[in-house]
């Protein structure tokens, strides 16, 4: 008997909900049963459903020696912690091992912050070998043909005077 049945609230039992489903041809989940004769659609055979529908992920997967780096320090983060706890607790306890314990941490900090550090480095550097995205929109881009167009005009410029100079100046006045 549940709760609401004890207090003599109106509205139908579990079990009777229950039943009223199973009549239905909806189990317990709320998921019409496949192939049921008279289930959810009338005799048919309902039409295949997966069990997940994938997703695009919001963000890209990161590259292989960034998500290397991090692993490496997520594991050393962790048994950085196991020795923090461990030396606490031997200090707590009086132990002798506390003293090595202590000191294996003290290392063990300065080891994980350098896998951290690592992981930043790491992702910099893949960041400025290949992750340079050139958008149309891009000021960056825009800059870079400004500055192309005026390197062509003064290499054009300069070899015209070369080869003004190499024809011995013809074409030229000699006063201005």
């Amino acid at each position: 008997m549940g709760t609401a049945e004890r207090r003599g609230a109106p509205g139908p039992s579990v079990a009777e909900r229950s039943a009223a489903r199973r009549e239905r041809g909806v189990p317990d989940g709320g998921i019409p049963a496949r192939g049921r004769e008279g289930g959810a659609t009338g005799g048919q055979p309902e039409p295949y459903r997966p069990l997940w529908v994938e997703e695009p992920a919001k963000r890209r997967r990161m590259p292989d020696p960034v998500r290397t780096a991090a692993v490496r320090a997520v594991l050393i983060i962790a048994v950085t912690l196991m020795q923090a706890t461990v030396a606490f607790l031997c200090t707590m306890a009086g132990s002798w091992l506390a003293f090595p314990m202590v000191i294996s941490s003290v290392v063990s900090t300065v080891v994980a912050t350098w896998a951290v550090v690592d992981v930043w480095v790491t992702r910099q550097a893949w960041n400025q070998r290949y992750g340079v995205v050139s958008e149309p929109s891009s000021t960056a881009r825009q800059l870079r043909r400004e500055r192309r167009v005026r390197r062509h005009e003064e290499r054009a410029a300069l070899r015209e005077q070369e080869q003004t100079r190499r024809r011995g100046g013809a074409g030229q006045l000699s006063h201005p």
